[in-house]
């Protein structure tokens, strides 16, 4: 018994230190897979890896088995361990093939890893090195055999026809069979005879070996007469197909004619898109197979003479798949335990156990295992370990590991003592909570100060030990003391219980009724016991209220036993139920209330337009929320397409009341597309707009409006162009608008009409032969639509085309005003050259062309004149250069003939250097500046004086003063600062200017400066100049 209890009492030890420091079970990271090795690569690389490797702490300790012998690396063996992974050198197909499994251990326990085979790839020679010759008649079919030598792995096959690289090409008289390496010929041919020789390739080793020929000779004893489809190449009745491979079913037959291969299930359902059927070469082929896939498959041969039929059925199969683990556990001495493992899989799965890498076999009644599930009664410190489910069938194994700790503890609170303080209010309930460790679960009671607590009808005792008191006294206050044993010890632990005074809200809010925009206080003040601490927390329709997340509306305002808050400009959405929670260490209190916000209503819904006229539209609406004040009046709005935004509307009754749903609108415009909402007021204010009704267009009716500014002229000869502004859509109260335009020669009696079908069109013209150039012509214009005629405008004036000038102005000159001006000079031409009205040819201006006299007129540029002027300055030429100039009259109708040309040659350009070396200063009001003489360059005309150009900085407008020298003197207020540029004058015109001169404020009675320094301007100041690019003030 002693040594039971050493036991015990290490293994409680081995389970704290497997807590404390991180202690792990073994478990795989990496297990080995299966290796298929070509066998005639051994001489050049004979040695293969299988992997393993697992996390534990300590670190496992790795064994390999060989068909379940544990295999023993020695120093000099073929067989090494590197970490988890073994080594095999040497490799022997007849030692080494076989299955292998990895075990990890440590001290917790062994794991075992799933299964891995190795096996060798090899294919050999063919053995016989002559074979018979086949001899068929024409028509025939005939089977050439293949027998592929003795081989290890996934062989595939082909034939060559007489000699290399000439391979038979399957099509629908001739398949090579993947299964068994047979060429199958379902009808010979002449051009078929020859030699035939198999090649049968490893996939794995990639080795490729061939056979001895096989002679395929014609029979002369005739042709082969039709026969039926004979099958030779057949799938056999049941198939098994693993779930996601790829499946291939053989079918062909031998015949006369050809027989054809075609495919069906006998269950009726059709092929998936997946499905592949190579008719020519009798293969079905289905990928990824699926539990749907599977059923009975039917290959059909079929010629002229009859047709035959092979069956199959695909069996769907799926190795084991775990879809339920058992988990690692730690469980009391004496506890049972039930570890459940299930798999899918086709057939349906078997299990077994291990533990510690070894077959489980249950000896003992209280380990049993049922369906997979693995049951263990009054376990033992013999029961742990590591423990595997092995879930199989015959197309393969799953492994699940779990860790099993069985543990044994005396009662121990030093990781959870019971609190130190524990408070409850006076009426309350509370739970102080006992929970030692210890294992197994053993007794548990408890004391108030020395004496046992019995159970009442307020103390209970939970089934986990816990102590519940209900209804707390003040007379309940005191040291509780909870003590656990069990048979390995007892140990005990003790706390206060404080009874405290109920927190009690004693203001609560009252429900409140507020109008928008105002500010209100909400109160909750409350009465606690004094050693506690309350804090209060609002909810706003049962949502947190962060302070200072909403805009600013709501503050926290009141004393230490106050949660009062202010609510400031106040909005609608406030409205709505607001509860305050006031909590402390032991209880907690809310009371809620309701604040309801008046303001303006909200806006009405469902606008109808119930019925519309020409000029009026009955519309109907309803209510939208009062918010607490009566609605008292209905405010409509209209919107159209040519309105900018939505407009006040005139209705009957002029004041729509707040207790009617419906009104007319009226003074609408015809024909136009109409849309309208509703504004709801009250006492307080006008509410949001409804949504808009949907557009309405009012009734057409005659149109009222004329177009305005109707006028004309211009045009070509004989004829009269009337012009006006078109009458804009929302004026046109109807469909089919368009124009009358009426015309009479000036003082005769009758109208001429004609009708402009078009209200976009702004333009008529008459054209008569009769009509001579600038008639006079009474013109006005009326209007029409689908309804009827409108009224005409007022009538206006209006002259028909003119001819142009018949003359060209005289006494031309040109004078050259500088490097780029020429001012040309005429005598203007009477405005009246005929005898009679009609005769009449107006003068609107004159038009003047010039060019370079080296170009030609085509490369003219224009000026034109307007009215009775008889000169114009043309500007932006090029110096010192000659040009043509030639004048013309012009009116509505044209130009008139050229006046003879004038040449005139302008002065040369104007100095280009600006003035530099500018100096200036100050004295009494006067600013005094000086600059270096310009001298103008031999291209160049002379200098002949300069302009000094001066402003306040703030100013936009400079001041000019002109001089021959090369100083000036400004008398100027030096309070200011001005700003100066300079520029040279000659007969060419004005040259550049000098560098802008900022000449700041001067305090004191004297400065001086330059456009390039900074100069001192006594002993308590200095002057700096600013410049900017040489540009015009």
């Amino acid at each position: 018994m002693m040594l039971l209890w050493k036991l015990l009492v290490l293994q409680s030890f081995m389970g704290c230190l497997a807590v404390g420091r991180g202690l792990q079970s073994p478990v795989f990271t990496k297990q080995p897979g299966s290796i298929v090795f070509p066998a005639d690569s051994m001489d050049r690389n004979r040695e293969v890896v299988f992997s393993c490797e697992a996390e534990g702490n300590p670190s496992p300790i790795y064994r390999w088995n060989l068909n379940g012998t544990i295999i023993s690396p020695k120093a000099g063996s073929r067989y090494s361990l590197s970490g988890g992974n073994l080594r095999i050198s040497q490799l022997n197909k007849d030692q080494d093939a076989g299955t292998y499994q990895c075990l990890a251990s440590n001290s917790f326990g062994t794991i075992i890893s799933r299964e891995a085979s190795l096996t060798f790839a090899y294919l050999e020679n063919f053995k016989t090195h002559r074979r018979s010759s086949v001899s068929v008649r024409e028509g025939q079919g005939v089977v050439l055999l293949c027998g592929p030598p003795p081989h290890s792995g996934e062989l595939t096959f082909s034939w060559i026809f007489n000699e290399y690289p000439t391979f038979v090409k399957q099509d629908s008289r001739r398949f090579v069979s993947q299964e068994t390496g047979n060429l199958y010929i379902a009808k010979v041919e002449p051009s078929d005879v020859g030699n035939y020789t198999c090649v049968v390739t490893n996939t794995v080793t990639k080795t490729r070996v061939q056979g001895p020929p096989t002679p395929l000779v014609l029979r002369s004893d005739g042709i082969m007469g039709e026969y039926e489809p004979k099958i030779e190449v057949q799938f056999p009745e049941a198939v098994p197909a693993a779930k996601g491979s790829t499946v291939k079913l053989e079918c062909f037959a031998l015949g006369n004619p050809v027989p054809s291969i075609t495919w069906r299930r006998t269950d009726g359902v059709p092929f998936a898109r997946k499905v592949d059927v190579r008719k020519t070469i009798g293969v079905l082929e289905i990928p990824y197979f699926q539990q749907e896939d599977a059923g009975m498959y039917e290959c059909v041969a079929e010629n002229s003479k009859g047709r035959n039929t092979v069956k199959g059925k695909l069996q769907f199969y799926a190795p084991p798949q775990l879809i339920e683990n058992p988990q690692d556990v730690q469980k009391a001495i004496d506890e049972s335990l039930v570890w459940e493992c299930k798999a899918t899989g086709k057939p349906k799965p078997m299990y077994r156990w291990m533990k510690n890498g070894q077959s489980l076999e249950p000896e003992e009644e209280r380990i049993q295992v049922v369906n997979g599930a693995l049951s263990i009664t009054q376990l033992t410190m013999a029961d742990v370990g590591m423990y595997q489910c092995v879930a199989g069938n015959k197309h393969g194994q799953v492994y699940s590991n779990a860790e099993l700790r069985v543990v044994a503890v005396a009662p121990d609170f030093s990781q959870n003592l019971l609190k130190t303080h524990t408070m409850v209010r006076e009426g309350g309930d509370v739970l102080i909570e006992c929970r030692p460790k210890m294992s197994p679960r053993g007794k548990i009671s408890w004391r108030k100060g020395n004496e046992a607590l019995r159970e009442t009808h307020r103390i209970s005792i939970l089934d986990n030990g816990s102590l519940r008191l209900t209804n707390a006294t003040k007379s309940d206050a005191g040291i509780y003391t909870c003590i656990a044993g069990n048979q390995f010890g007892t140990a005990s632990s003790a706390g206060s219980l404080l009874v405290k005074e109920p927190t009690i809200i004693t203001t609560p809010p009252a429900t409140l009724d507020i109008t928008v925009g105002e500010s209100i206080v909400l109160p909750c003040q409350v009465t606690h016991d004094p050693s506690l601490e309350p804090k209060f927390t609002w909810f706003f329709n049962e949502q947190l209220i962060h302070f200072g997340n909403h805009g600013g509306y709501f503050e926290k305002v009141g004393g230490h036993s106050a949660g009062d808050i202010m609510i400031r400009n106040i909005q609608l959405r406030h409205a709505g139920k607001y509860t305050c929670a006031v909590q402390t260490k032991v209880d907690s209190s809310s009371i809620a209330t309701d604040l309801i916000v008046r303001g303006p209503p909200g806006p009405p819904t469902s606008v109808h337009v119930e019925e519309i006229s020409d000029t009026t539209a009955s519309l109907s609406w309803r209510p939208g929320p009062d918010n607490h004040s009566p609605i008292t009046a209905y405010t409509i709005q209209a919107r159209t397409p040519f309105s900018l935004g939505w407009q006040a509307v005139s209705t009957v009754p002029e004041v729509v009341g707040g207790r009617r749903l419906t009104a007319t609108v009226t003074d609408l415009s015809p024909w136009v597309e109409y849309e309208f909402r509703v504004l709801a007021s009250n006492t307080i204010g006008t509410g949001e707009p409804s949504r808009p009704s949907r557009q309405a267009r009012t009734k057409e009716s005659l149109p009222k409006v004329t177009p305005a500014n109707v006028s004309g002229g211009g045009g070509s000869r004989s004829e009269l162009v009337i012009t006006w502004e078109p009458v804009p859509e929302e004026l046109q109260n109807g469909g089919g608008f368009g124009y009358v335009v009426a015309f009479r020669p000036y003082n005769a009696t009758g109208w001429m009409q004609a009708a402009v079908p078009s209200a976009e069109v702004s333009r008529y013209v008459f054209k008569n032969d009769t009509i001579q150039p600038f008639t006079p012509f009474q013109v006005k214009v009326g209007v029409y639509n689908n309804k009827g005629e409108g009224p005409f405008g007022p009538a206006v004036t209006v002259y028909s085309a003119e001819e142009e000038p018949g003359s060209a102005p005289s006494r031309i000159h040109a004078s050259s005003l500088s490097a780029s001006d020429v001012e040309v000079t005429w005598r203007v031409l009477p405005w009246i050259t005929g005898r009679r009205p009609d005769q009449s040819k107006r003068v609107l201006g004159y038009e003047l062309r010039y060019w370079e006299k080296r170009e030609k007129e085509e490369m003219a540029s224009v000026l034109r004149t307007v009215g009775n002027r008889t000169s114009a300055v043309i500007q932006g030429l090029r110096g010192s250069t000659t040009y043509s100039v030639t004048v013309r009259a012009y009116n509505t109708a044209g130009t008139g003939p050229p006046s003879n040309v004038v040449n005139v040659t302008t002065k040369k350009p104007p100095p280009s250097q600006p003035p530099v070396k500018v100096m200036w200063n100050t004295s009494n009001s006067k600013i005094i500046l000086n600059w270096e003489q310009v001298k103008a360059l031999e291209n160049e005309s002379e200098v002949t004086g300069y302009k000094v150009l001066y402003k306040r900085n703030r100013s936009s407008q400079p001041r000019v003063m002109e001089t021959n020298t090369t100083s000036v003197e400004l008398s100027l207020p030096t309070d200011e600062e001005y700003i100066i540029q300079i520029k040279p004058i000659g007969e060419g015109g004005e040259g550049n200017s000098s560098r802008q001169i900022t000449i700041p404020r001067i305090s004191g009675p004297n400065a001086i400066g330059s456009a390039s320094t900074v100069s001192t301007l006594s002993a308590l100041s200095t002057i700096a100049l600013s410049f900017t690019a040489r540009t015009s003030l």
